[in-house]
C-alpha cells in the first residue's frame, strides 16, 4: 500500500524535513512547554515520531540495530504499552532533558540508518508497509504540531506570531444553499490499493434516507448569529454534557474569538486578525456543533452522509501546503463546497468499527482500535492537514469537548 509515486527513501525524507520545517520558528521554550494535559510539546512530537520509525521498523529490520538511547523507548511511546511502559501524557512537558537538542541528534541518528535500509534497494515488502505508516503517522503529527502551537501560543496574552502571513484577501461567502441527496444503498469505506488506515476498512454497504446537505460550512457570521441570539445561554440547545460544560468553562462563542472593546478579532498562527465573517467558523466542539445545528433548525450530518456526498469529488482544498494555517471563505460553484480541507467537519456518527473491522496484527493494531469508543468522527481534513491525507474514506475522531483543532460544522437535514 502507497500513497505516492515517489521513492520511499526521498518521501522519507521529504516528511522528515517537513517536520523539521515546522519546528523552525519556534525557540527552544516553545518546544519544551505543554499548553494543555490534551496537548504535548513540540520536543515531544519530534521525539516521538522518530520513536516510531525505531521501534516498529530498525528494530525489527536491521540486524544488531543499536537503539540512540534506551530510556528513550518509554519517554516517547505514546500509547503502545504492547511496546513497553508508557510515560503519562498530562506529564511529557516534565520532560526537560532530553534538550532538544539531544531529540534533533536522536532524529539525526535514526533518519541516517532508516535511510541507509531504504537506499538497499532489496527492503522487504511489509518493512516497507511500515515505513508508510510510519509516514502517514508523522503527517498526522504535523497536523498535531500546528494545533498544539496554535494552543500554546493563543494561550499568551502576547498573543506571538507564529509564522507571518499576508491577511487573506476579504470576500463575501455564497449563500447557503440545501442539495439533496436521494438515499438509498451506497458503498462507504476505503476502496483500491492506496495507502489508508485500518479503520476507514473495510468497504461495505449502508443504507441512507433522503437528506439534504449544505452546500458549504457555517461561517463566522452565521455562528455570531447563534451568539447573539443567546445561544450560548440557552439549555434547551445542548446536550446535558455540553451545557455542563458551557457553564463549567463558561464558554461565549469559538476559541480563538476575542473581544476588543468594540471590536472582535480572532487569534490565528500570523497573530491578531480582524474577524472576518465570511470565513468558516472553526475551533469549536462537538457540543457546540451540535447546538448550532438544533438552532439553525438542522442537524449534524452522519459519517455515511458525508462520505456519500464528498464521493465524487476531488480532494482538493485549503491544505497544510497552502502556508499558514487558516480557513479560507467558500467560493462560489454547484455542488458541495469545501469538502476537504480548510476545516473538519464534525458529524453524528460514534467512533465506532465498521462491521467486519480487524485491527492491524500485533502491536501496531494499537494504532486505531482500542479508541473506538466515546469520541465523534470527523470529516475531510483541514488547513493544516497534509493533502495526501484527504480522501473521501479518511476518518478523524475526537472527544466531544474538543475545540483545539481546525473543527467546524456542515449542516444536514432529514428530508423525512
Amino acid at each position: 500500500m502507497t500513497s505516492s509515486s515517489r521513492s520511499p527513501a526521498s518521501r522519507f525524507a521529504a516528511t522528515r524535513a517537513s517536520t523539521l520545517a515546522l519546528a523552525a520558528p519556534l525557540s527552544p521554550e516553545d518546544c519544551q512547554v505543554q499548553s494543555a494535559p490534551f496537548a504535548s510539546p513540540v520536543k515531544w512530537h519530534l521525539a516521538h515520531t522518530t520513536w516510531f520509525f525505531e521501534t516498529f521498523v530498525l528494530e525489527r529490520a536491521v540486524p544488531g540495530y543499536r537503539a540512540f538511547h534506551p530510556a528513550f523507548r518509554e519517554l516517547f511511546n505514546s500509547y503502545y504499552v504492547g511496546v513497553g511502559p508508557v510515560w503519562q501524557r498530562p506529564q511529557r512537558g516534565v520532560l526537560t532533558r532530553p534538550s532538544l537538542a539531544d531529540v534533533l541528534a536522536y532524529r539525526a541518528h535514526v533518519d541516517a540508518a532508516l535511510s541507509a535500509l531504504l537506499s538497499r534497494g532489496d527492503v522487504d515488502v511489509p518493512v516497507l508497509e511500515r515505513v508508510e505508516l510510519g509516514l502517514n503517522h508523522e503527517e498526522q503529527h504535523q497536523e498535531l504540531i500546528v494545533t498544539d502551537v496554535k494552543y500554546l501560543l493563543g494561550s499568551n496574552p502576547l498573543s506571538p506570531v507564529y509564522r507571518e502571513a499576508p491577511p487573506a484577501p476579504r470576500s463575501a461567502a455564497p449563500d447557503l444553499e440545501w442539495l439533496e441527496f436521494a438515499g438509498g444503498m451506497a458503498d462507504i469505506g476505503h476502496a483500491g490499493t492506496d495507502f489508508a488506515f485500518d479503520n476507514e476498512t473495510p468497504r461495505h454497504r449502508v443504507f441512507l434516507e433522503p437528506f439534504q446537505l449544505a452546500s458549504r460550512p457555517a461561517t463566522n457570521a452565521e455562528w455570531l448569529a447563534f451568539v447573539e441570539d443567546g445561544g450560548y445561554a440557552r439549555a434547551e440547545l445542548w446536550m446535558s454534557e455540553g451545557w455542563d460544560a458551557v457553564r463549567a468553562q463558561s464558554l461565549a462563542a469559538p476559541l480563538y474569538w476575542r473581544q476588543r472593546g468594540a471590536v472582535r478579532t480572532e487569534f490565528t498562527l500570523a497573530g491578531e486578525r480582524a474577524f472576518d465573517p465570511a470565513q468558516p467558523v472553526c475551533h469549536v466542539s462537538w457540543y457546540e456543533a451540535d447546538a448550532f445545528a438544533r438552532w439553525s433548525g438542522a442537524r449534524l450530518p452522519t459519517e455515511a452522509e458525508w462520505e456519500h456526498a464528498a464521493a465524487d469529488i476531488a480532494p482538493l482544498g485549503n491544505l497544510a501546503d497552502g502556508g499558514v494555517p487558516h480557513p479560507r471563505a467558500a467560493t462560489a460553484g454547484k455542488g458541495p463546497r469545501q469538502m476537504f480541507g480548510d476545516v473538519w467537519e464534525w458529524t453524528s456518527s460514534a467512533y465506532s468499527p465498521y462491521p467486519g473491522y480487524r485491527p492491524w496484527e500485533g502491536e501496531i493494531g494499537e494504532y486505531n482500535g482500542k479508541f473506538m469508543v466515546n469520541q465523534l468522527v470527523l470529516r475531510g481534513g483541514s488547513c493544516a492537514t497534509a493533502r495526501g491525507h484527504v480522501r473521501a474514506s479518511y476518518r478523524n475522531f475526537f472527544h466531544p469537548d474538543a475545540r483545539w483543532q481546525f473543527s467546524g460544522v456542515r449542516l444536514a437535514r432529514s428530508l423525512r
